[in-house]
């Protein structure tokens, strides 16, 4: 679709402009996916924002029903923060719906996350369920509810309307809504935070500070296609750590527990919750990291 045509707005009346923001290096069949799901959504967004940490753009990309803007934000390691970012300050709508690039919407999302944002202020969360290696290309909500798993650590979503989350560490890059105003409220994400972790964390937290809620939101699913992940995530060893530091100089507790837990299970840290700072132990060595690569776990 040419950027200068849009589709016919069929948000809710009061409901906010959209746009849906996604941060992608490589995963170009994932990107596909996401693209094709955004074009069934049956309130289409104002506008997809692609955020390319990478060189150049993935060629040859379908039609998402809606105009797309691209924006390149390099970086080593992974960008993350200064991604958000950037894809935040080209975006046009009211509501920022950050989606991962590994995530399928389901046919409601936009609209679940417009009507929602139209009568609350705050952060919104959306439900996802992870899909197993053989889903395959299927894009019908059906097939993939049939196939999705709820992940064991998040809490169940309200089956109508909104329940509040007391706990902002819920929040979770895979699929999250707020407006343009609450992001810009905080100045965003802090891009101190570099490579992989902690960065949303500390953006919860701070917007938890300015007494705005937060809010799952029913109907706003999202299906995470399958990729191999590391149990524990010993390729992002040293950013976690780094990371997790960090947040714990900001707010005087720590993030990425769970991680970190793993990590001196391993033997690779001294730490625990009542530590004030992280005594490496070794760096994981490289045939610890491949024989962490779990090709068949659908969740980290």
């Amino acid at each position: 679709m040419p950027p200068d045509i849009r589709p016919p707005d069929m948000r809710p009346a009061g409901a906010p402009s959209t746009s849906v923001l996604t941060l992608v290096r490589g995963r170009a069949a994932s990107l596909r996916n996401l693209m094709h799901g955004l074009a069934r959504q049956s309130a289409p967004p104002g506008e997809l924002v692609i955020a390319w940490m990478q060189p150049e753009p993935t060629p040859d990309l379908p039609d998402p029903g809606c105009p797309v803007r691209h924006v390149h934000v390099p970086g080593e390691p992974l960008p993350l923060a200064a991604a958000r970012n950037r894809a935040a300050e080209a975006a046009a709508g009211d509501l920022l719906i950050f989606l991962d690039v590994d995530c399928i919407p389901a046919s409601g999302l936009v609209g679940a996350y417009a009507a929602a944002a139209a009568g609350a202020e705050g952060l919104l969360l959306g439900e996802v369920l992870y899909l197993p290696p053989e889903a395959g290309p299927a894009r019908d909500d059906a097939a993939l509810d049939r196939l999705g798993r709820p992940h064991p650590a998040r809490p169940p979503v309200p089956e109508t309307g909104l329940r509040r989350e007391p706990d902002p560490g819920q929040l979770w890059g895979l699929s999250f809504a707020l407006s343009a105003r609450a992001w810009r409220s905080v100045g965003g994400m802090d891009e101190s935070f570099t490579g992989y972790g902690g960065e949303e964390t500390d953006f919860a937290a701070r917007l938890a500070a300015t007494g705005l809620p937060i809010d799952w939101v029913a109907g706003a699913r999202a299906y995470h296609q399958h990729h191999p992940v590391h149990i524990p995530p010993l390729q992002h060893f040293t950013p976690i750590l780094a990371n997790a530091a960090r947040f714990r100089a900001r707010h005087g507790c720590w993030c990425m527990t769970y991680w970190l837990g793993q990590f001196r299970a391993a033997g690779l840290i001294d730490w625990d919750d009542a530590a004030p700072a992280i005594r490496v132990i070794r760096p994981p060595t490289a045939p610890e990291i491949a024989a962490s690569r779990r090709p068949d776990a659908l969740f980290s």
